[in-house]
């Protein structure tokens, strides 16, 4: 009963508080199915580390340090990059850079959509927050939670919870935040534009070579980002090498699905009451939204101005694709355009854009390493 009653005590109204943001992001994953892999956990294990006195976290009793299950598991796992880094492997297995290396031009929406992250950097520093802080809230806008999650955990770890929150939950709801950006944006005969779809043939070997390549000049360009790119592109090398199958599978699946439920489950160290519930967390979720709509619209508008120089015109909202939320940005795009004309097929155009989001998001993150670390 003391023991009870000590717990009951030692209640706050910012544990409560958590403990309700706790069971909404259950709710969203289990309700909306947004991002249940990683939301469900965050959700569950927020609720865990603000229970008084809880054995999840690390805690000062009678001044004895007790290590809790959850804070060795962030020492261990994001401290160190290894949980982010390791979902990178896992994510360069998913993907398929044909789609890309069939239409080149793509490269250049996936490198554009990245500059919500710099505005949003900017605007950060206008709100006081300081310079590491700012590149933290800014890389939001890559909409790609590893990257998020491995530069705010190198530059402002106190801050690691509400970006973790703020970059998955707006990945989830892309569909819900782009296409009113788009339709802002574009006219409905922009959004009509077809774009025909000739497949080059794109040979293994090209396929090989690619991710190895790609390491070579982000480790020359900026070579903190060898980390970041590197197991990116390594786990596409064990997808496209054809003689790692069964490691292959295993990285897309088994490896994701582990490390994800880790990674969800870990973050949640950092969302106590006591650090959680301010004002500035607030003004980090707003700017995270700013971030994904900056990202979008210059996506979208680097695609019209692109076609001033253009005979065969891209449809802009290709562009908006060229966010890292994949598959979810390309199916937005391609959902889009068969509600202006059913007969429009932009899907290998976005996936070819969202597959160089990928690669432009995880190069932004390396350079506010290189050049802020």
């Amino acid at each position: 009963m003391e023991q009870i009653l000590a717990v009951l005590g030692a209640f706050t109204y910012k544990q409560l508080i958590m403990m309700l943001v706790g069971a909404g992001l259950i709710w969203l994953a289990i309700e909306k199915e947004y991002e249940p892999n990683l939301l469900l956990p965050m959700g569950f294990g927020t609720i865990l580390v603000n229970i008084p006195l809880s054995s999840a976290i690390s805690q000062m009793v009678d001044g004895t340090l007790h290590k809790g299950a959850l804070s060795v598991l962030f020492d261990l796992g994001i401290a160190t990059e290894l949980f982010p880094l390791l979902i990178f492997i896992a994510v360069g297995a998913m993907i398929d850079f044909s789609p890309l290396l069939s239409n080149p031009v793509m490269f250049l929406f996936g490198f554009a959509a990245q500059a919500g992250i710099f505005l949003t950097m900017g605007l950060a520093l206008l709100f006081g927050f300081s310079l590491h802080e700012a590149a933290s809230i800014g890389i939001i806008g890559a909409a790609d939670g590893p990257t998020s999650i491995y530069v705010s955990a190198r530059f402002a770890p106190h801050l690691l919870g509400p970006i973790s929150v703020a970059a998955y939950t707006y990945m989830a709801i892309v569909p819900l935040i782009q296409p009113p950006v788009i339709r802002l944006l574009t006219t409905k005969s922009e959004r009509r534009i077809k774009m025909a779809y000739a497949k080059r043939a794109v040979s293994r070997r090209t396929k090989i070579l690619f991710p190895i390549a790609v390491t070579l000049v982000a480790g020359v360009v900026a070579p903190a980002s060898v980390s970041l790119i590197g197991f990116l592109m390594f786990g596409n090398l064990v997808r496209e090498c054809g003689v790692l199958e069964r490691l292959s599978k295993a990285a897309q699946n088994e490896l994701a699905n582990l490390v994800t439920l880790l990674l969800g489950f870990t973050i949640a160290a950092t969302m106590t009451g006591e650090r959680f519930v301010q004002t500035s967390t607030l003004l980090i979720i707003a700017m995270g939204l700013v971030a994904f709509i900056l990202d979008t619209a210059a996506g979208v508008l680097a695609a019209k101005v692109l076609n001033l120089f253009r005979s065969e015109k891209i449809n802009p909202m290709v562009g908006a694709a060229g966010i890292s939320a994949f598959p979810m940005s390309a199916r937005v795009i391609q959902r889009m355009g068969q509600q202006e004309d059913p007969s429009n097929f932009l899907l290998m155009h976005a996936v070819g854009a969202n597959v160089a989001g990928q690669i432009g998001s995880v190069l932004a993150g390396g350079l506010l390493l290189a050049y802020l670390g």
